[in-house]
């Protein structure tokens, strides 16, 4: 084989089979092999341009911190002890309870967990009173409620803000 230049059709052709265009019909061994690890190459560079993008696409994403679990209960009581309160202050036109209440087991207002009951402690007050500037709530009620979320065991406060 000699070391002069072949003219070549600057075409690109698609052979039947591969996924890379090549420039020219390969004759020798050596360049099938040159092909062959151009042809990787290219797989390789789409393949991290891809996974970049996708990674500048999702930007930063916070970490994930796993919520202790919750009692099954804990969500019935929570609606139960707000239902109460809602009953005992005039009903939802003219009383409503802080928004922790309406959050799923209602975390923020739990203050004691038993083997017996559930006690939620909250604030409450005229219908919009949370969206105040500062807010002013007029009520404060605490509900001891079963274990198991059916029953009210308790109101030991419903009454002005202490």
């Amino acid at each position: 084989m000699s070391n002069s230049l072949v003219e070549v059709d600057s075409r690109l052709l698609k052979q039947p089979g591969q996924d890379v265009p090549f420039l020219a019909q390969v004759n020798t061994p050596s360049q099938r092999q040159g092909q062959a690890d151009v042809a990787s190459a290219l797989r390789i560079v789409r393949l991290l341009s891809v996974i970049t993008g996708l990674l500048f696409t999702m930007g930063p994403t916070p970490p994930v911190r796993a919520e202790p679990s919750m009692p099954m209960a804990q969500p019935h009581a929570a609606n139960l002890a707000r239902m109460r309160a809602e009953s005992l202050n005039g009903g939802l036109t003219s009383y409503r309870a802080a928004g922790c209440m309406y959050e799923t087991g209602a975390r923020a207002c739990l203050v004691s967990s038993t083997s017996e009951s559930f006690t939620f402690r909250f604030r409450g007050g005229a219908p919009g009173w949370e969206q105040q500037k500062p807010p002013k709530p007029s009520l404060e009620t605490t509900v001891v409620v079963s274990k198991d979320g059916t029953r009210i065991l308790a109101v030991p406060y419903n009454g002005p803000i202490r």
